[in-house]
């Protein structure tokens, strides 16, 4: 996503019933889009700072309140 607000209406689709995979293939600027936004497993270090600490504040099946990082703004939801 390129704009916070773009991000911040997901999150309105999401507590609306939209499902987290749903909305990431049809959002996401990400290839993992296509795959419902799974980025596959990653080892620690991998991912940039800011992502990865939002990612280790969550809860298994849990997503994440918008994240700024260098590559944009983000949804996370933890499997």
């Amino acid at each position: 996503m390129t704009h916070e607000y773009e991000a911040k209406d997901l999150i309105k689709k999401l507590n609306d019933g939209k499902s987290f995979e749903e909305l990431a293939r049809d959002f996401s600027l990400c290839s993992s889009g296509a795959n419902g936004g799974d980025l596959g497993e990653f080892s620690k270090g991998m991912m940039v700072p800011l992502f990865e600490k939002a990612l280790l504040q969550l809860k298994q099946d849990e997503i994440s309140n918008v994240v700024k990082t260098q590559f944009g703004f983000h949804l996370i939801k933890r499997l």
